[in-house]
């Protein structure tokens, strides 16, 4: 298993001794210090341009180079993803998208594309790093229709029932309250809304020493949800049609994951209604 500097999106091996040698592990892991090292984690990527799982894993490996083209280099070569939620999305002309974790905001411009003049982007992101990077992004594309916000997870600055569809690419695995962040997406969307997430995901029980080490929680291993549990959460937050598919790093649907491994997942849900 690589280090978590350097897991790729494709299945891993779980293995307890092989991350980071036990680094960074605590006893007891409190909601504010997983936050704390998760923005310390992608600040210092945001200013290096490294990426969340990949090393320096570029746009050119998550998405089609088509919806790349046009986009300044820095902006396209920044990926902390693993996966292409934009096309598992169906975007439509005129709608409005809720982008969770939007770090230099690459979906956030990729679906501004899709929507249009008439549709608009939120993305939130709890780095002030990360929300210069992307603002300033914003400013050189022109980007009328795309807004960032700063606010966790847990507590969207959003209001109820305004949004389309809700993304995110490889982060509501970094939250240490899932079932906060899966009710505030019911709440924020519209009825009949929907969800597009691409997330790292686990087909297996962590290890313990994964589960408490910092290090690995800002690598997107430590809070990995068992493909079960992200679905259970995600009905218990009142969200019908869940389905969390397997996919490999050049985006084709796995039938089979082994057991013990981390997978990039495909994961789509509705909010009942119209």
């Amino acid at each position: 298993m690589s280090t978590p500097s350097e897991i790729q999106p494709e299945i891993i091996e779980i293995k307890a001794s092989a991350c980071c040698g036990g680094a960074g592990l605590s006893e007891i892991i409190s909601p504010d210090e997983v936050r704390t090292q998760v923005q310390d984690y992608y600040a210092t990527r945001a200013r290096n341009a490294g990426s969340c799982c990949g090393g320096d894993q570029s746009g050119s490996a998550l998405y089609d180079v088509e919806m790349l083209e046009e986009l300044p280099k820095e902006v396209s070569d920044f990926s902390l993803g693993c996966g292409d939620p934009i096309t598992l999305a169906h975007l439509q002309e005129g709608e409005t998208v809720l982008d969770l974790g939007s770090g230099g905001g690459l979906d956030c411009f990729l679906a501004a594309r899709q929507v249009g003049p008439r549709g608009q982007v939120i993305g939130i992101d709890m780095t002030p790093e990360m929300l210069s990077r992307a603002g300033a992004a914003a400013e050189r594309l022109g980007a009328s229709n795309v807004e960032f916000r700063q606010g966790y997870l847990e507590s969207m600055p959003v209001e109820s029932g305004t949004i389309d569809v809700i993304i995110s690419n490889c982060v509501i695995n970094l939250s240490p309250d899932k079932l906060g962040v899966f009710a505030e997406m019911f709440r924020a969307l519209k009825p009949g809304g929907r969800v597009s997430v691409s997330d790292i995901v686990a087909n297996g029980e962590l290890p313990e020493a994964i589960k408490k080490s910092m290090v690995a929680w800002g690598a997107c291993i430590a809070g990995a949800l068992q493909k079960d549990e992200y679905a259970r959460g995600l009905e218990s937050a009142g969200f019908v049609d869940v389905r969390i598919d397997a996919k490999d790093d050049s985006g084709i649907v796995l039938d089979e994951v082994p057991t013990n491994a981390l997978f990039s997942g495909a994961i789509t849900a509705r909010k009942p209604g119209d």
